[in-house]
């Protein structure tokens, strides 16, 4: 290391308050984190990309500074689900260094892994305050037993009103209208549990019927449409 002259003719002035970093929330603990390595937490975090086309909804699990879990979501242009792919493989194994100086193939799963950086060195995982953290696996309880995002999918206009198409209770095959053409309720499958019964090798008509359900007060709809069609 060089120094300048101006700083070799100093005086040597000492500090002894050196009380080391803020302790942090992690795992229900308080650390004094200095390396890497004694960084752990869950947390979630979003990132958009620079257009704006899409959004990347990250989960990570982080153990000792190593990314052990990682759930990549992402929602908007068709090719984020290819570089989904791609970063879901690439992130587990990496230090956090690592995985925010590595590039995740897209914009918004780049700006997620920067705010959870920020989350999780800053001590406000989701397990903060969990004993231990969480187990590796954690990351799945999200999607829950189906393993599926939840999202939400719902276009309107002005002309002809709303349509919905997707909710976190499936997709959607109709739905009811009120007596003002207003929406009181819809009816939904849920792929997750059907697509599980034909794997199991259930007849498709009867699991479709058994993965039916309605929401709201479909029952008592005076018009029922398709908002796919009408």
């Amino acid at each position: 290391m060089q120094t300048t002259s101006e700083v070799n003719n100093m005086c040597c002035v000492k500090n002894l308050n050196n009380h080391g970093p803020a302790p942090i929330p992690e795992e229900g603990k308080w650390v004094k984190a200095t390396d890497i390595k004694d960084i752990s937490g869950l947390t979630h975090g979003v990132g958009g990309c620079a257009p704006q086309q899409g959004t990347c909804k990250l989960t990570l699990n982080v153990k000792n500074g190593i990314i052990e879990e990682a759930l990549v979501e992402t929602t908007g242009c068709s090719g984020m689900t290819q570089s989904a792919a791609m970063a879901a493989e690439i992130l587990p194994g990496k230090t956090l260094i690592e995985a925010l100086n590595t590039d995740l193939v897209c914009d918004a799963i780049n700006v997620a892994m920067r705010e959870l950086f920020l989350q999780i060195v800053y001590g406000r995982t989701q397990s903060a305050f969990s004993e231990d953290g969480l187990l590796i696996g954690a990351g799945l309880e999200d999607l829950g037993s189906n393993l599926e995002s939840k999202t939400g999918t719902i276009y309107s206009t002005k002309l002809k009103g709303v349509r919905y198409l997707q909710t976190a209770d499936g997709y959607i095959t109709k739905m009811g209208l009120g007596k003002n053409n207003e929406v009181i309720g819809y009816e939904y499958v849920n792929i997750g549990k059907f697509m599980s019964m034909i794997r199991k090798g259930k007849d498709a008509t009867e699991s479709l019927k058994a993965c039916t359900k309605t929401y709201g007060r479909f029952k008592d709809a005076i018009k029922v449409i398709d908002p796919r069609v009408e």
